[in-house]
């Protein structure tokens, strides 16, 4: 009986993701197929996993799923996703550190750091900035497809002056819209009370379908969602990582997962190991490079 109302489930999903596709053909592509970039339409057209994402996201509602694949499409034509390059982005972007991707949730969840306090608002730079983000994510649904993210806001030693309420909603509506389905949690770490209203914001801006998600915690109490080996020592932490650029620290980008992180096999520890010997040389390049900057940290 079990199985029996299993496959008839699935059948119905099979069902909504072919009238999706044929009302998205009808009502949008009819006289606007410039808006996006062909070959986001072509995979649409092919890849089933792709439109079940936008409509579990929106409970299997073809119309919200319809309205979503409408806005990401058109998103990801206008910032050129398909195109977007590491060396489509300023490299001081990079330099900084402000965003990055290292380490795993206890849920084996790969994590997502913005370190706040690397963030100054400044409207020059914000365009370039959502392509960085856009940049990241689409770097690491191309090597783990379906893999959720886990956010983590590092506010330690962060103030006003490095909240952009632009710029999070921009972060907070790509995984909304953009990338549904990828996001596992986001985690406020050390928020200072001062910034409570603007966060409360933050929670409006995530909707029932994510509010759940969001998380605040202490350093102490970080540890309850990270471990202490992907933790930095600030919040008690023991992870020697340390960001530079380059390499990109893309690191352990493969399947399958456990607890702690990626299953490695000897050949590949092998050859992470001769990455790390490249990134320690590498290390102190960041902090004379960066220093260099008018102002240490992010402007946006």
């Amino acid at each position: 009986m079990a199985e029996l109302e299993q496959q008839e489930g699935e059948q119905d999903i099979e069902k909504k993701i072919e009238e999706t596709r044929q009302r998205f053909k009808n009502e949008f592509l009819q006289d606007s197929i410039d808006k996006y970039d062909s070959r986001d339409v072509e995979r649409l057209e092919k890849d089933a996993a792709m439109v079940e994402g936008y409509l579990q996201w929106r409970l299997y509602v073809i119309d919200d799923a319809l309205k979503m694949i409408d806005e990401s499409l058109q998103w990801r034509k206008e910032y050129g996703l398909n195109d977007l390059t590491e060396s489509s982005i300023p490299k001081w972007m990079f330099e900084t550190g402000a965003l990055y991707l290292h380490g795993y949730d206890k849920e084996g969840n790969k994590l997502f750091w913005f370190k706040v306090k690397l963030h100054v608002k400044d409207a020059k730079t914000i365009t370039d900035k959502k392509k960085y983000v856009a940049f990241w994510l689409e770097r690491y649904a191309k090597k783990e497809p379906g893999m959720p993210l886990t956010v983590v806001f590092d506010m330690t030693e962060s103030g006003l002056s490095n909240i952009d309420m632009e710029f999070v909603k921009y972060v907070i509506n790509c995984f909304k819209v953009y990338y549904p389905k990828f996001l596992s949690k986001m985690i406020i770490v050390d928020m200072p009370w001062i910034m409570n209203a603007a966060w409360k914001i933050v929670r409006s801006w995530l909707g029932p379908e994510a509010i759940s998600k969001l998380k605040f915690a202490s350093k102490s109490e970080v540890q309850g969602f990270i471990g202490p080996e992907y933790l930095p020592p600030h919040m008690g932490g023991t992870d020697p990582f340390k960001y530079s650029y380059p390499p990109l620290p893309d690191d352990d980008f493969q399947t399958p997962i456990c607890e702690n992180g990626p299953i490695v096999s000897e050949d590949e520890t092998e050859s992470k190991e001769g990455e790390m010997e490249g990134k320690d040389a590498l290390e102190s390049s960041f902090n004379s490079e960066v220093a260099v900057k008018p102002k240490k940290g992010w402007r946006w």
